[in-house]
């Protein structure tokens, strides 16, 4: 992961802030910052439903951070299956979100850092590919794109323009067809503290 992240802080001037992985003090600090960013109907999306009771894909709970240590970004990677492939079988990927970043620090290129760090992460860990229900004008300059999750389905309501794939190894998802259900690791404590 370090590598990634020097990476990703090569882009950007270091003593403004630095993305890191997200650790257990950092909860309390992402909750506060996902419910300035997004809102309080941010637990009613469908993208939620599939991350409740769930722990972030392994090494893909990034957090920004200003020069003194306060969490001033967030994204979390989940996995998931991506309905079926032609043999009916599952066909494994990432659900990205939510990416958030504290509307003081809105601007300044955090967001777009993240989501770099996320995506390179994700691909030096052998995922194949990444789904999210977001902003298809900003999403598309990372390669996400509407044509990708055309026959995969979110649970719940879901605008079809808004979900978007990235394929992270070249035709992951071309016979991907089916409902988005989870298939991380389970919480084992409550899942008030870690859900997002």
């Amino acid at each position: 992961m370090a590598a990634v992240l020097d990476s990703v802080r090569a882009f950007f001037a270091p003593s403004t802030f630095v993305i890191d992985l997200e650790n257990a003090s950092d909860v309390v600090a992402r909750e506060n910052l996902l419910d300035r960013a997004m809102g309080p109907g941010r637990k009613r999306k469908s993208s939620e439903a599939i991350r409740r009771g769930r722990i972030p894909a392994e090494g893909l709970a990034l957090v920004a951070r200003d020069r003194n240590g306060h969490v001033i970004g967030t994204v979390r990677l989940w996995n998931v299956e991506a309905g079926v492939d032609r043999d009916t079988q599952p066909v494994a990927a990432l659900l990205l979100g939510p990416l958030a970043v504290d509307p003081a620090y809105a601007g300044k290129g955090i967001g777009a850092a993240l989501m770099r760090a996320a995506v390179m992460e994700a691909k030096k860990r052998g995922h194949g590919a990444i789904l999210l229900v977001g902003d298809a004008p900003y999403y598309e300059r990372f390669g996400f794109f509407a044509e990708k999750a055309r026959h995969l389905v979110m649970p719940g309501p879901f605008e079809r323009s808004r979900f978007l794939g990235l394929e992270l190894k070249e035709g992951w998802l071309a016979e991907a067809a089916g409902l988005i259900v989870a298939s991380g690791r389970k919480l084992s404590g409550p899942s008030i503290s870690i859900a997002a």
